[in-house]
């Protein structure tokens, strides 16, 4: 794999951020597609979607950013659900779920690997027990996860229910 260029920063989310986010949430929803999606609001109309950053500041919200040269790359981020109110790779409400998205001409050099691991870094800093993940079987990231120590905890479906304990 090619390392990220130098220019390559990851810095902590703000909360003028959730553009990023949402355009880094409809790059993951559509990851089978070769080209951005070319309207995020209608890649986030999905009920099921539109949850997973609905509110975003709560208590618990934690993001990461890729840039270069002030421009975003992608974005990595958890947060924390409730049972009756989660998304797919919900486990329990003391472990938040992980998501990821990065833009199309910037992957495969190592920024996904780079945004996770300051992302878990910062989860561990701040006590949280484990994170957990879901993520279509037949989808690449999977050997990315299982790498950085992510565990196949139940199939929803198509997909992998994973768990990374801290």
């Amino acid at each position: 794999m090619k390392q990220p260029s130098r220019n390559v920063h990851i810095r902590r989310a703000r909360p003028t951020d959730l553009p990023i986010l949402t355009e880094a949430l409809a790059l993951a929803a559509e990851w089978r597609s070769s080209v951005p999606p070319s309207n995020v609001e209608a890649v986030l109309a999905h009920p099921d979607l539109a949850l997973i950053l609905e509110c975003w500041g709560r208590n618990g919200d934690t993001a990461v950013i890729a840039e270069c040269h002030g421009d975003p790359l992608g974005a990595a981020w958890y947060r924390y659900y409730t049972p009756e109110q989660h998304s797919y790779g919900f486990i329990e409400p003391s472990i938040p779920e992980l998501g990821i998205g990065v833009r199309h001409s910037a992957r495969g050099v190592g920024i996904g690997t780079h945004l996770l691991e300051d992302l878990i870094a910062i989860a561990r800093k701040d006590g949280v027990p484990a994170i957990s993940l879901s993520v279509e079987q037949d989808n690449p990231a999977v050997r990315l996860y299982e790498r950085l120590g992510f565990q196949r905890h139940a199939v929803v479906e198509n997909a992998w229910t994973m768990v990374l304990t801290l």
